[in-house]
């Protein structure tokens, strides 16, 4: 593409692509898309977007179109690849001037110069480095800031790559320009100071701006550049905190302002680069353990941070100090001689620095000051409750919010110093006995911080905390103060209760909790009524079931009214999860009361038709339910299987969501239904597409709760068209259930089954089941397995016979491979069948018969020491509902489906010791004795002997 000829015909291009009309719009992005592979291309958009007289939307997408061009383009290997000649031309127009004026063009054109960095730096591109090292030294403002943020976007790629040369390179150049890069942070602090006092803020925002991109580029170099930190210890030190201080003395301007705003973000990052070190680096990071939490510290936990600290701050020197605390590189091991230096030389650092006095002064003020609720959070919990009771803090959110750092930093303090704060706490706890005035809202608010602190340490006060005396004699009188003001207390209190439950409270006290947790869910205020359900779930989960069952009815009542009550998705979700636990617990004890809930939840599925979250927990509740109400399940149809057919069905778009409880939902629903009905396998029909992903379990379902061929057909040939182990298992159910239809329905794979005998298939796993689908077919339909074999041995070119005794040869051969007592039974009872014959083949293979028999009759023979006689063990009686104690779970519909199936089974309903001697006795009068005991011969006198005991014994 000849540049001056192309020009204006790809900037006409440009210009109708940023058109809003498609008519115009989609011809030009044709034709730019067909430009892509053309030599000279990247040229032409190299010239429009460093030309700042054109329209500032067509050099952004010049900009764009180049960005995405090397991704696709600029790798040798890459199919229509730039060529050597265009990419060097390229590299050098990028880096000849820095003066973009458009700052979001600038931003991008420094990202794709960093990818071209990422892929040509330093060999393809040795000159970058240095000509922006010396572009950043430049008296321009805009060509210096341009420069360093190309310099900065370099270094953040660079940074990025992980391959150890890469690695190495990268640590190379750190250690020739980190001194450089330290100046270049302190001069553009220094101007940045001398301006703030000059009073010209925008002056101070130009250089703050370049003070933020220096530090930026350090952040990189510190962390990622150096194997040995310590090396340029002396710098770094200088360069982590002096700083700081000097920072602070600017914070002169007003809330708002877009320096202020600056200004804490370059506050913020530096603190990053301490917790990056800190987590990267821990061993060398121990000659900063003491300046850390020395400035950590006084500027959180002392005076020294009045008016100068800010939430974003509190929280990363709070997880500044957790990081010290917690790490493990800095905690000497059990045995004091096996452990590290580093280690030891860490741990006495942190111990001179926590005194008593430090972590007493740290306890309290985390307490008395950090744990107290806010305005703002106070003023949620009446404009938006639902907001306030169900505010994240799990995950990663100490990271990030000032209320779950303050909690974790107190865990892992009280933790790690558990002997001096034990008392502190203990002793701020004895000065709040008593109900408290609610005329005092700092008595209130203190209280609550107090008991927030007894909570999350409960395990930690195991031994020093009597809490049943203090439940009964303190909590019990202040959840009775029904002041509206005090609602801050019940709720707190109701929370604290659910903290101990699993730590410490004695099973005779629950009744009592049941009466309050009672009285609490009709509380006139949301948040404690929310607060109480969340202690019920934890109490569901750690006590006995006999005590609940007396409130059931009373306070499923009422966790279903607050499900009405609430309107939000995560409060909704909350109060689900809580009555799934209840469902769960009490099992069928529950059916008498769901009648309202059962109404409700399609009303709630509908609602939630945007939250799909909402709705897998409703799929969790209905799991639940399902279980609870066994059979009676059957009810819930109407609304349960088109449920259950759209969380299963990979067309929908809501499955990416929903498949994984809706499967869970889809087999307690099948393990529970008394019988299939044409709803119920329709849902089939999604399987097909979760192969893969599905639960094969479910396939077992249809053969054993309706085996007809109208009922299976469609999952038949479903199988047979992705034959593989799992279904394997599938059609050795079918068969099991049904010998005749399931043989007829699987015809066509069971010559793979058979082949696979015949040829020694090599996975004893596999095989054990071809042998187990085989023995079935041979035991409960012979006809069919005679015409099989004449089939196979069509395709083996061989005599039926012939056939079968490689068979019978392989299965003795692989008797080890079958592990299952029922499949060893199921191979001695097939291969007997064989008998009575005269075939020759039989015959000769009898000896082989025999030893089946013998060992399987080992396998299942016990016996009776009293009359020295030998039982079946697996032999099973008629079918008899069990008897259940109150601890036990009734059978679900599937466990009587199994019990009845396993009633018709030969494995269970044939004596095998009967059955072998009627075969032999019927071998003897076919062949006549004499033949018969020629027969017998052929078996290993020791094996004879054994038989002969197991057949006596009769």
């Amino acid at each position: 593409m000849d540049i001056q000829s192309a020009s204006s015909v790809v900037l006409q291009a440009l210009t109708q692509a940023t058109s809003q009309d498609t008519a115009v719009l989609k011809p030009a992005e044709e034709q730019l898309r067909q430009w892509e592979t053309e030599p000279g291309f990247y040229s032409v958009l190299l010239s429009i977007f460093n030309n700042h007289l054109l329209d500032v939307n067509v050099r952004w997408l010049a900009v764009l179109y180049f960005k995405n061009g090397i991704d696709r383009y600029w790798r040798k290997v890459a199919p229509h690849a730039l060529s050597e000649e265009e990419k060097s031309s390229l590299r050098a127009g990028l880096i000849t001037n820095f003066n973009e004026p458009v700052n979001q063009i600038a931003t991008q054109i420094a990202v794709l110069i960093a990818k071209v960095a990422r892929l040509d730096c330093p060999r393809q591109w040795p000159e970058l480095i240095p000509i922006l090292l010396e572009s950043v030294k430049v008296q321009d403002s805009l060509q210096q800031h341009r420069a360093l943020l190309t310099f900065y976007h370099v270094t953040k790629t660079l940074a990025s790559k992980r391959l150890a040369t890469d690695r190495r390179l990268f640590q190379d150049l750190a250690s020739s320009i980190y001194s450089f890069a330290c100046s270049l942070w302190n001069h553009h602090t220094d101007t940045f100071l001398q301006q703030i006092y000059t009073g010209d803020q925008q002056a101070s925002l130009s250089s703050l701006e370049r003070t933020l991109l220096s530090l930026k580029v350090l952040r990189k170099l510190t962390v990622h550049g150096f194997i040995e930190p310590h090396n340029n210890m002396e710098v770094m030190v200088t360069f982590f905190f002096q700083p700081f201080h000097l920072l602070f003395a600017g914070r002169q301007f007003g809330p708002g302002s877009l320096c202020r705003e600056k200004l804490e973000k370059t506050i913020i990052l530096f603190t990053k680069v301490l917790l990056d070190f800190l987590e990267y680096h821990p061993w060398p990071f121990i000659p900063l353990i003491q300046c850390s939490l020395e400035f950590a510290v006084s500027y959180v936990f002392t005076e020294a941070g009045e008016g100068v600290v800010f939430e974003r701050f509190i929280v990363q020197c709070m997880n500044l100090i957790k990081m010290i605390v917690k790490n493990d590189a800095y905690k000497p091991a059990k045995n004091i001689e096996d452990s590290k230096p580093e280690s030891l030389e860490a741990h006495k650092i942190k111990t001179a620095f926590f005194t008593h006095q430090t972590l007493t002064e740290i306890g309290r003020r985390l307490v008395s000051k950090y744990f107290l609720l806010t305005e703002e959070e106070l003023t949620m919990w009446e404009e938006d409750p639902e907001s306030f009771a169900v505010e994240e803090t799990g995950g990663d959110s100490w990271k990030y919010s000032l209320r779950p750092c303050t909690e974790v930093l107190f865990l892992d303090i009280f933790h790690n110093y558990s002997q001096t704060l034990t008392p502190v706490l203990l002793e701020m706890v004895q000065n709040l006995q008593g109900p408290s005035n609610v005329e005092d809202p700092v008595q209130m608010l203190m209280k609550d911080a107090v008991y927030n602190a007894v909570g999350l340490a409960a395990y930690e006060l195991f031994d020093n905390v009597d809490f049943d005396q203090w439940f009964k004699n303190q909590l019990l009188g202040e959840l009775q103060v029904s002041h509206n003001r005090y609602k801050l207390i019940r709720r707190r209190v109701i929370w604290l209760i659910g903290q101990w439950i699993s730590v410490k409270f004695k099973p005779e006290l629950r009744p009592l909790l049941y009466e309050v947790i009672l009285s609490l869910m009709q509380d006139p205020d949301l948040v404690v009524r929310i607060e109480t359900a969340t202690t019920l779930k934890l109490d569901i989960l750690s006590s006995e079931t006999e005590q609940f069952l007396p409130y059931l009815e009373s306070i499923f009542g009422l966790l279903f009214q607050l499900l009405q009550q609430v309107n939000e998705c995560d409060t909704k979700m909350q109060v689900l999860h809580v009555i799934s636990c209840v469902i769960e617990r009490v099992s069928i004890q529950i059916r008498p009361y769901v009648g309202c809930l059962v109404q409700y939840l399609p009303v709630l599925w509908k609602q939630s038709e945007e939250h799909n979250m909402l709705r897998c927990a409703i799929l969790t509740t209905l799991i639940h339910l399902v279980q609870g109400l066994g059979a009676e399940s059957k009810n819930l149809y109407p609304f349960l299987l088109p449920v259950i057919q759209l969380s299963t069905d990979v067309s929908q778009p809501p499955h990416v969501y929903l498949l994984e409880d809706g499967l869970e939902l889809w087999l307690v629903t099948l393990e529970n239904s008394p019988a299939i009905t044409p709803e119920l396998l329709r849902i089939f029909q999604n399987m097909s597409a979760l192969l893969v992903p599905g639960d094969f379990r479910l396939l077992n379902f249809p053969f054993l709760l309706m085996p007809t061929v109208r009922c299976c057909g469609v999952l038949s040939e479903m199988i047979i068209n992705s034959l593989s182990f799992h279904f394997l298992q599938v059609v050795e159910i079918a068969i099991k259930v049904s010998p005749v239809l399931g043989s007829h329905m699987f015809q066509p794979l069971l010559p793979a089954v058979l082949r696979g005998i015949v040829e020694g298939e090599r996975y004893p796993v596999v095989m054990s089941t071809y042998l187990g689908v085989t023995g079935r077919i041979l035991l409960q339909n012979s006809g069919f397995f005679t015409s099989l074999l004449t089939q196979m041995a069509v395709e083996y070119n061989q005599e039926a016979d012939q056939l079968l005794g490689s068979m019978i040869e392989m299965w003795v051969d692989r008797m080890d491979n079958i592990t299952q007592p029922e499949r060893r039974k199921l191979s001695a009872l097939a291969l007997t069948s064989l008998l009575p014959s005269d075939n020759s083949v039989i015959q000769d293979k009898f000896c082989g018969i025999i030893n089946i028999c013998v060992e399987a009759l080992h396998d299942v023979m016990t016996e009776d020491p009293e009359t020295a006689t030998f039982k079946d063990c697996m032999l099973m009686s008629h079918f008899e509902e069990p008897k259940l104690t109150d601890d036990e779970e009734p059978p679900t519909e599937q466990d009587k489906r199994r019990k009845l199936l396993a009633l018709e089974d030969p494995v269970h309903s044939v004596s095998l010791q009967q059955f072998v001697y009627e075969k032999l006795k019927a071998q003897q009068m076919l062949m006549g004795d004499q033949g018969f005991q020629a027969l017998m011969e052929t078996v290993d006198t020791e094996v004879v002997r054994q038989l002969q005991e197991f057949i006596h014994s009769m």
